[in-house]
Parts: structure tokens; C-alpha cells; sequence
């Protein structure tokens, strides 16, 4: 995508400024082109891709099956420069029909208050943030047993797995009726290896909680590194304790296992996706040191971008 450079001069110094831990700002996204123009004459730009999910598509378990995504470059015209390209995106959308199946969707680095003043006037909510953790592991929680998973867990953990669904869809993204489906291939995968590791924690040979990871590498170049700094990070891809054991510790207890053990292999740090608007995920991970590094803005369905 062709945009002028110095916008993208100011795109580039507003993540410097905004977090010392933002990777450089990526490259200008593809996609269809919208621009607009502050009082002062300033040109801002954003580029819009859309994203059609079919029923089977994993990313249905978070996201809408028809997303709008912007991507904003506004440099220094702050809130102004935001406003402008969400009313520029509205007037898009007004141009074809839309359903209820649908959302806006804006992936945005958490600090930035400016553009947060925006995204709230514009009816978007904080449905999803990345989390990122470089500090030492907090204390262990109540003792647990903490074993690594294997093929033999396979059933049990799906269970488990799935049933976090049930209380995050109250929360954030409505849950699917296949959510056990689009869980199930890269479950199984992860348990008939050594690597990515998924952990259990049990209490009286029972399983309590789950914690399935992964190994990411923010090199040069990658996906990786248009979001995380450089380096080796584990990613805590999926962490839940079974109904009726939340608050008991075990998740705590995991955890603490867990950084440990990402720790002992190496990692620079660990990150996670979570849900602002969930009352649990949202004060825990925080209290296990991590802090949202990109915060992902929705409306939904799209129609109702203000």
C-alpha cells in the first residue's frame, strides 16, 4: 500500500512513543484505501481488509464470521485523525448490506489513550487484548500436582478445553456450537508431541486445570515480530481451570509451573490473549505480572459502528 512517507515517519514515531515495548511499527498493510483530511489540512489515512470465516475455520472461536479490520495511520492528529477514519469506515460500510454475523475490528497498541477516546466515541469495546510478561514468576499458589499431558489426556482435556467457551461467550465472543470441533485438531496435535507443551493439574488423580503452549520466535521479518519484541517468547495459548475448582488456586499453581518451566527453556517472556471484558481472565492474568501490550477494538455487528 502507497502512503506518503511522512505519515508514515509520524505512524512510526507515535508506537516509539506510545511503548517502549511495541516491536517497530510494520510495514503499510494491503487492503482497500481510505482517507481523509484534519482541519488543518492534515491527511490521515487507513486501510480496511475484510475477512469472510467459513463454519469450520478456527477463528471463528474469537472472531465474527464477516470482520472489517482496520488498519489506522493518523502520525500526531491524535484523536481527530482516528474520529476521521472511523466516520470515513461507516460511510464505507452504509455501501452494502451487512450481518448480524459481523464486526469492526481495530488490533491497536493498549497505551494509546488519544486513539482509545476515539474508538469509545465510535460504540468500539475492548473485546480482546494481548498480554505480554518479562517479569520474574510470581509465588507459587496452593500446591498442586503439575504434570505434562500426553495423548491419553486427550479426551479430558477437550472437555476442559471447551468448557471455558461456555463462560467466555457470556463475556465476549458468542460461543459456537462446533467450538469442540475447531478445538479438537490442534489438541491433539500438541498431545502426540513433546513439543508445544500442554500441562495439567491435578488434585486426588483428578484433572483441576489446563494449560496449553507454545514456542514463538519474534525474528525478523516474521508475523511474530510485528507484534512482540525480539526474541524467544512462550505463548500461553489456552489456560482454564474445570467449573466449580475457579478460585481454589489451581490455576495459580499452574501457572507458577508453567513460567518456570518456559523460563528453564529459554524464553524471553510470555504472552497471551485474553478478554478485558471477562471479570475472571482479566484481574488474574494481571496478577500473574502480565499487561496488555495491543488491545483489539469491536463493534458487532459492523452496521453498528457509530
Amino acid at each position: 500500500m502507497d502512503i506518503a512517507e511522512p505519515l508514515l515517519a509520524a505512524h512510526r514515531a507515535r508506537f516509539a512513543e506510545v511503548d517502549a515495548l511495541l516491536p517497530p511499527a510494520a510495514p503499510p498493510a494491503e487492503g482497500e484505501r481510505l482517507d481523509a483530511a484534519t482541519a488543518d489540512g492534515t491527511r490521515v489515512t487507513g486501510v480496511v481488509q475484510r475477512h469472510r470465516f467459513a463454519p469450520d475455520d478456527v477463528p471463528l472461536l474469537w472472531s465474527a464470521a464477516d470482520t472489517w479490520q482496520l488498519f489506522p495511520y493518523f502520525g500526531d492528529t491524535g484523536t481527530e485523525g482516528v474520529d476521521l477514519l472511523l466516520r470515513a469506515l461507516k460511510g464505507r460500510l452504509e455501501t452494502e448490506p451487512t450481518g448480524e454475523d459481523s464486526a469492526c475490528v481495530v488490533f491497536w497498541p493498549s497505551r494509546d489513550a488519544e486513539a482509545i477516546r476515539a474508538f469509545l466515541d465510535h460504540g468500539l469495546v475492548p473485546l480482546g487484548a494481548l498480554g505480554i510478561r518479562t517479569a520474574p514468576p510470581p509465588a507459587a499458589g496452593p500446591a498442586a500436582a503439575v504434570r505434562r499431558a500426553g495423548p491419553a489426556d486427550f479426551a479430558a482435556a477437550l472437555e476442559l478445553a471447551t468448557a471455558t467457551f461456555d463462560y467466555t461467550g457470556l463475556v465476549a465472543a458468542p460461543r459456537r456450537a462446533n467450538t469442540a470441533d475447531l478445538l479438537a485438531p490442534s489438541l491433539r496435535a500438541a498431545l502426540a508431541e513433546d513439543e508445544p507443551p500442554v500441562w495439567l493439574a491435578e488434585e486426588n488423580g483428578e484433572i483441576r486445570a489446563l494449560a496449553h503452549c507454545a514456542w514463538v520466535d519474534a525474528t525478523p521479518g516474521s508475523e511474530a515480530a510485528e507484534l512482540l519484541p525480539p526474541g524467544r517468547w512462550g505463548y500461553v495459548n489456552n489456560v482454564v481451570t474445570a467449573p466449580g475448582e475457579r478460585g481454589g488456586g489451581f490455576g495459580r499453581a499452574l501457572m507458577a509451573h508453567v513460567h518456570r518451566e518456559l523460563q528453564r527453556g529459554g524464553a524471553t517472556g510470555s504472552y497471551l490473549y485474553y478478554n478485558p471484558t471477562n471479570p475472571l481472565s482479566s484481574v488474574f492474568w494481571h496478577r500473574q505480572g502480565y499487561r496488555p501490550l495491543w488491545t483489539s477494538w469491536e463493534v458487532r455487528p459492523a452496521a453498528a459502528l457509530r
